[in-house]
Parts: C-alpha cells; sequence; structure tokens
C-alpha cells in the first residue's frame, strides 16, 4: 500500500507539501495540487481520513438538524438529503440526521438546520460550532434558499396575463420570512396594474386547504386565479375545485410552489416554482464546510433562481 512519503517522492516534492493538498488545498497552487493528485493516482493511494481527522481535530461528520415533522410520502427533504450527501461525500465527510433531542449525541463538525420557526433561535444561539440554515433568516444566520418573492411573483404575473383579474392567494400559516416574501410577491405583480387580490391563509395541508376554498366558493363567483404558497395547497385547492362540478384550468387556474413532487402527480398536474433542492442541498453543505475551514467566519447568503414550470392547472394540456 502506498504512503504519502511515496506520493511525495513520486510528486517530487516535500511530505509537507502533499500534506498541505490533502488537508489544506486553499493554500497550495493549481499546479502543485495537480502534481500530487496524479502521484495519488498512478499509486492507487487512499488518504487516511480518520487519522487525517484526529490531526485536524475534526470528527468528518456533518449533522442535519430538522426541526419539522418529515412527510415521508413526499421526497422533498429525499432530494435535499441527496445534495448535502453528495457535496459532503466528495469532501469526505459523513451526514447525520438529527432531532432536537438527538442533536447532542455524539460530536460533529458543523450543523445545517431546516424548519426554523422563530421560537427556536434561542435555541440555535446556544450553538458554539459553525450553523448554516437551510431557508431565509432575518437573525444574521448564513442561509441558502431559493428567491421566495420572485417565484410566487412570476406565478402571480402568469395568471394575470393569462387574464384573470380575481386572484387569491392561499398562504401557509407561519409567520415566517419564506411566508411574508411569497406574500409579497403576490402583492407586488397586483400593485404594478393596480388589481386587488385576497390572502387566505391556512396549515400546509391539502385538507385543510381544500376546506378553505371549499367556502370561498360558495361565496365568491367569477373567475377566480388561486396563487398557492406550496404544492401540497395547491393539491386541495384543485380538489376544492372539482367538487363543486368545475374545472381546472377551464373555469379556475391554479398554480403551486416547490415542484418536487406532487406537482407531477396531481389531476390535472401543477403549474409551479420549481426549486432546485439538490443544487441548494450541494450549497448548503459548501457553505458550511467553507465556513469550518475558516474557522467559524460569516458566509453570507445564497439564494437560488425560481423557474417556473407551466403545466395543465394554467393551461390545456395536450
Amino acid at each position: 500500500m502506498a504512503t504519502l512519503s511515496d506520493v511525495a517522492k513520486k510528486a517530487n516534492v516535500s511530505k509537507m507539501t502533499v500534506s498541505r493538498v490533502l488537508n489544506h488545498p486553499e493554500q497550495v497552487t493549481d499546479e502543485l495540487k495537480q502534481l500530487v493528485y496524479q502521484a495519488m493516482q498512478e499509486l492507487n493511494y487512499v488518504p487516511n481520513y480518520a487519522a487525517r481527522a484526529l490531526v485536524n481535530n475534526r470528527t468528518q461528520v456533518i449533522k442535519l438538524l430538522i426541526l419539522e415533522e418529515m412527510d415521508t410520502v413526499e421526497p422533498y427533504y429525499m432530494n435535499l438529503l441527496t445534495g448535502m450527501s453528495r457535496e459532503l461525500d466528495k469532501n469526505h465527510y459523513s451526514l447525520q440526521l438529527v432531532t432536537r433531542t438527538s442533536l447532542n449525541i455524539g460530536k460533529c463538525d458543523g450543523i445545517i438546520v431546516t424548519g426554523m420557526r422563530e421560537p427556536d433561535y434561542p435555541f440555535i444561539g446556544k450553538l458554539a460550532i459553525p450553523v448554516v440554515l437551510f431557508g431565509e433568516n432575518l437573525h444574521g444566520y448564513d442561509f441558502v434558499d431559493v428567491d421566495n418573492k420572485k417565484g410566487t411573483y412570476v406565478t402571480t404575473k402568469h395568471i394575470l396575463e393569462l387574464g384573470y383579474e380575481q386572484l387569491v392567494f392561499i398562504g401557509i400559516d407561519e409567520e415566517e420570512p419564506f411566508e411574508q416574501l411569497r406574500e409579497a410577491g403576490f402583492m407586488e405583480a397586483l400593485a404594478e396594474i393596480h388589481a386587488e387580490g385576497v390572502i387566505l391563509r391556512v396549515k400546509n395541508s391539502s385538507r385543510e386547504a381544500e376546506a378553505k376554498v371549499s367556502d370561498f366558493l360558495t361565496k365568491k363567483k367569477g373567475q377566480v386565479g388561486f396563487v398557492c404558497a406550496s404544492d401540497r395547497i395547491a393539491t386541495g385547492v384543485i380538489r376544492a375545485i372539482q367538487k363543486t362540478g368545475k374545472s381546472v384550468p377551464e373555469d379556475y387556474v391554479v398554480t403551486g410552489f416547490d415542484g418536487v413532487f406532487l406537482d407531477r402527480i396531481s389531476s390535472p398536474t401543477i403549474t409551479t416554482i420549481k426549486q432546485p433542492l439538490m443544487e441548494m442541498g450541494e450549497a448548503c453543505a459548501r457553505m458550511l464546510l467553507k465556513k469550518i475551514n475558516e474557522r467559524n467566519k460569516n458566509q453570507g447568503k445564497h439564494i437560488f433562481e425560481p423557474k417556473l414550470i407551466v403545466r395543465g392547472s394554467t393551461v390545456l394540456e395536450e
């Protein structure tokens, strides 16, 4: 089995240089890195990552703390986890999924947190290791998210361009930045043409959305376009419309937000904002690893561009 010395000799560099390439690649020129990587490949050298972790006082473990209930039927988190794991694996880190009660079992080098709500910040503020949030926040924590405001702005504009004048936003009943931004995008699109809209809020549940909209439709007449804060809510809205004997998109149009799974199995399929969850997961991992390597230095934010996917809930499918 090849050793560090063998790699150094093959690359015609010092052992210190090889060690630096493995442990602190940012301190080494691209030319030197290429020499060392080529020597490693030719010798089939496999670094001892457990030994490296001990030397660097690292665990090579990243924890993902999920502070909300996961629905195992919807692969939202599976896409996110896949992205994180893919990036961490490239950097020889393992990902450990934890809850609030299991967070302190075992050490780690950093934590990615998702599902944050306002009451959780005092708890997160006590953590002494690097933290990155999946989801926008107003507390100065580094985060990764999609442009929530632009997302609903785009879906609202899409419905307005179809000729609808009565619009309803069905939001998630959470006083959180992502929801406030989605509502703001809806209102901004309406304000540009001096149109008026209605905002209703429900839990992120298709059943609750169905009940809310069923009640709304008994009182509201005429063509209405529904802008929903999630695909899950959009499926409930579509069911409510269909139970009245009306059709989507012939009588009403509906848009969602997420574009992970439910948008494609709904009938009709849902026009939605697609979040690039795998890429967002990768970005969370990259940001946290950079923060670890830079001794907990602030990394700021990484906001992804939303993508409108037009489907059968707003236009007739062929």
